[in-house]
């Protein structure tokens, strides 16, 4: 079982991709990671798939970043990290085929990878969106240029400096330019199908022009910010078993406030 169900309607063309791990807020382990580069490098060949959804499974969250059980080793070099999650995008797997995020409950940290590399986010009105890892001695780097591309500065530099103080509301990240609609609870990946059925009717190949050319709007700025993360990382993270303390001791799990 890799946790993500993939399905695919070939009379529409769009294919419904869901993180299916709700007891664990759909949070990202080592095998996810690796299935969700396949399911879109797969995607690049299957012509039946025009345009795809991504979500969570369940109303409590999206996703919840990676699954803080995963073991990942790291080399010794302050120069380099192994990051699994830096692959689990569409485009960092090279697919242009337009990709619709429809998000319910919680979406924090990683899960600004998957929000980062979608079209556009559609949101229930009962979303939230945070960053924790300030909080818990990490830096917010590829998190937060992701946001950077979709959000004011001043908007993602409080949502990662405040950590788990803070909480932004649907509503709030429809008027900062992270999300694009806002539904009532459950109707997220309804509307976030409707727009993907309408996209994929149009010629495919114009359709992924454009989304090429709208990423490469941007796209200079972001590979030169994402060059210094692994650097910001090493320098700035405390140890793993600092982190470890501040998780365990139950930092950050009281009162926050959702704007």
């Amino acid at each position: 079982m890799s946790g993500i169900r993939v399905e695919t309607d070939k009379d529409t063309g769009v294919a419904v991709v869901t993180l299916d791990r709700p007891d664990k807020h759909n949070a990202i382990d080592l095998a996810m990671a690796h299935e969700l580069g396949r399911i879109w490098r797969g995607f690049r060949y299957d012509d039946s798939v025009r345009a795809a959804v991504v979500t969570g499974a369940g109303a409590r969250a999206f996703c919840t970043g990676i699954d803080r059980g995963a073991e990942v080793p790291q080399p010794s070099s302050p120069y380099s990290i192994d990051d699994p999650l830096l692959t689990i995008g569409p485009k960092a797997n090279d697919l242009w085929k337009p990709v619709i995020a429809a998000v319910r409950g919680l979406a924090c940290g990683g899960a600004f990878y998957l929000l980062g590399e979608a079209e556009f986010v559609i949101a229930a009105e009962d979303a939230e969106f945070f960053d924790p890892h300030t909080t818990y001695g990490m830096v917010s780097a590829y998190e937060s240029v992701h946001m950077a591309m979709r959000m004011p500065f001043g908007e993602v530099a409080r949502m990662a400096l405040m950590g788990t103080a803070e909480r932004v509301s649907a509503r709030r990240a429809y008027e900062t330019g992270l999300v694009s609609e806002v539904t009532a609870p459950g109707d997220e990946v309804p509307a976030a199908i409707r727009c993907a059925a309408v996209i994929a009717s149009y010629p495919t190949e114009a359709v992924q022009g454009t989304v090429r050319a709208v990423w490469s709007a941007k796209e200079a700025a972001r590979a030169h910010a994402l060059a210094h993360a692994p650097h910001l990382i090493a320098l700035g993270n405390l140890p793993p078993e600092r982190q470890a303390e501040l998780f365990t001791g139950g930092r950050g799990r009281g009162e926050y406030r959702v704007r």
